[in-house]
C-alpha cells in the first residue's frame, strides 16, 4: 500500500513533469510573442475551445502585463526595433479575424493601452476551413464563429492600437499547395489587406503553422518582414530567422499560473 509520502513524491514529481516550474526564465531582453484566436467564453460540448479565451482571463492577463512593467508592441514594430527593444517587451497576436478581437479584445486593450496584432484571413466568411489540416474537423463550428467584416477591420485600424497581418486568402495549408498556388495565396493576400484598407502589410502567419521552404521564400520575396509560426518558444529577434518567429500560445484551458510560466519560459511544461 502506498504510503502517504509515496503519493506526495508521485503527485510533486507529476505537477514538476506538467508545469516545469523550475525551469528558469528566458532572458527578458526577448520579446514575448503571444498567439490568441478568439477572446469569448468556451461553448459547453464545442472542439476548439482551447482557441476561446473568455474575455475574464484575458483582461487578467493584460491586466497582469500592464502591472508588471511590460511594454506593447505591434509585431512589425516589435521587428523593426528589434535592436532597442527593451526588457519585457510583449506583443499580442490573434490568428484569423473572429468578430470579438473588435467587440471583446479591443476594449480591454484599450482599458490598459496595449496593442496587438491581428492575421486576417482575406475569404473568412461562411469558411470552414478546420478540414484543410485534419479531414475528420470539417464542420467542427468555426465557420459559424462570426467573422469581421470589413468596416470592422477598418475600427480596429481607426483605434491606432491594431496591426492588421496576412494569413492567406483561404486559410489555406501552404504544404499541401504547390509554388504557384501558394505564391497566390501568399502574395494577394498582402496585396488585398493593402489595396481594401490602406494599410501596410509587413506580417504574416503560417496557416495551421504548417509550411516548408518554398513557402518561407515566397513569403520574403511578396514584401513580407516578418513571418510567425505555431512553434512553441521565446526567440531573439536580432538573430532568428524572421520568417520562423516562434510564438507563446495562450490557450482557453491555460489557467493564470500556466500564462506566467509561459512567459517565463514560453512553454507550459517539459515538452509543451
Amino acid at each position: 500500500m502506498w504510503s502517504i509520502l509515496g503519493i506526495v513524491m508521485i503527485l510533486a514529481a507529476y505537477f514538476s513533469y506538467r508545469y516545469a516550474w523550475w525551469k528558469p526564465a528566458v532572458d527578458y531582453r526577448y520579446p514575448r510573442i503571444l498567439m490568441y484566436h478568439m477572446v469569448r467564453d468556451p461553448i459547453k460540448g464545442k472542439k476548439f475551445n482551447s482557441l476561446r479565451v473568455s474575455p475574464v482571463d484575458f483582461d487578467v492577463q493584460v491586466r497582469y502585463l500592464a502591472e508588471n512593467g511590460w511594454h506593447s508592441f505591434t509585431m512589425d514594430e516589435a521587428y523593426e526595433q528589434r535592436r532597442s527593444l527593451p526588457e519585457k517587451s510583449v506583443v499580442i497576436t490573434f490568428d484569423d479575424g473572429y468578430r470579438d478581437n473588435l467587440t471583446n479584445a479591443l476594449p480591454i486593450l484599450k482599458k490598459y493601452g496595449f496593442k496587438a496584432t491581428i492575421y486576417l484571413v482575406n475569404d473568412r466568411h461562411n469558411r470552414d476551413w478546420s478540414g484543410y489540416r485534419k479531414a475528420k474537423n470539417e464542420g467542427a463550428g468555426l465557420k459559424d464563429e462570426p467573422k469581421l467584416s470589413d468596416d470592422e477591420v477598418r475600427e480596429l485600424l481607426a483605434s491606432g492600437l491594431i496591426e492588421i497581418g496576412a494569413h492567406t486568402q483561404t486559410h489555406a495549408n501552404l504544404n499541401s499547395l504547390d509554388e504557384k498556388q501558394s505564391k497566390k495565396e501568399i502574395c494577394h493576400s498582402k496585396e488585398q489587406i493593402e489595396m481594401q484598407f490602406q494599410t501596410l502589410c509587413r506580417s504574416f502567419a503560417y496557416p495551421f503553422g504548417l509550411y516548408g521552404e518554398k513557402d518561407k521564400k515566397i513569403v520574403a520575396e511578396c514584401g513580407y518582414s516578418n513571418a510567425v509560426t505555431t512553434k512553441a518558444g521565446i526567440a531573439d529577434l536580432k538573430r532568428c530567422d524572421p520568417f520562423e518567429i516562434p510564438r507563446i500560445t495562450v490557450s482557453g484551458k491555460d489557467h493564470f499560473f500556466v500564462f506566467w510560466l509561459k512567459l517565463r519560459t514560453g512553454k507550459r511544461g517539459v515538452k509543451k
